[in-house]
């Protein structure tokens, strides 16, 4: 179901997302799910429909929201997600975290995971959450700032494409930071797929990269959101 909440200091100081939770009573686990940089749309809300059916209350934001929600296609999508205060959008994405965790139905334990942009802004929310935030599984994402780094706190599950030169080349340095921050931290690179290749929606979509992907990172909020 679709649930709104306020969301001081973000785009329109309120926030709509899609919150699905598993069967039984909860407490859960939860997840945050950031979508890429076109709005909350199908594929997504597909996603936070596997995180519920592996035991995970999931809630996924739609970024557009102050700016009438997702449009229909990923295109105009896309368009509408350029044209918002970049910084607030991250405040917004921040807020749902903090929003998922205190949810009567979460558990208090906090994952988030995002896609392409969204990856990027996993990065984010482990840098500004620290501690408040226990596994973080970004998808082909920005690394998050080198001076930043020591911030970090939860445990880090990067999944990168084969072919995606410009993030990839962000992640030397980024993992040389997390060494030296003690920073416990996994990165899979898998050959021959390229940025997006989670995405079952469009042609870059890679099956066996896909499944290989997200069983590791249900693996890891399993393990550190118990």
């Amino acid at each position: 179901n679709y649930v709104t909440y306020p969301s001081s200091g973000g785009n329109s100081g309120q926030m709509k997302a899609y919150l699905v939770q598993p069967t039984g009573n909860g407490p859960f686990p939860a997840v945050l799910l950031i979508h890429e940089n076109r709005g909350l749309n199908p594929y997504i809300e597909d996603v936070a429909r596997r995180l519920a059916a592996d035991g995970f209350l999931a809630l996924a934001p739609d970024g557009l929201f102050p700016v009438g929600g997702y449009p229909g296609n990923d295109d105009d999508g896309r368009t509408l997600q350029s044209g918002l205060d970049q910084p607030k959008l991250r405040t917004d994405m921040l807020n749902s975290a903090k929003f998922l965790k205190a949810h009567k139905l979460s558990s208090g334990k906090l994952g988030a995971t995002g896609f392409c942009w969204g990856g990027g802004t996993t990065n984010y929310l482990a840098v500004a959450m620290g501690a408040d935030l226990q596994a973080a599984v970004p998808y082909y994402g920005a690394a998050a700032e080198t001076a930043s780094v020591p911030k970090i706190k939860a445990p880090i599950l990067a999944q990168l494409a084969g072919n995606d030169d410009r993030i990839n080349s962000m992640y030397p340095a980024f993992e040389q930071a997390l060494k030296a921050a003690n920073v416990r931290h996994e990165i899979h690179t898998y050959p021959g797929t390229q940025h997006g290749f989670h995405n079952n929606s469009t042609p870059r979509y890679d099956e066996a990269a896909a499944k290989l992907s997200w069983d590791r990172a249900i693996a890891f909020f399993k393990k550190n959101l118990a």
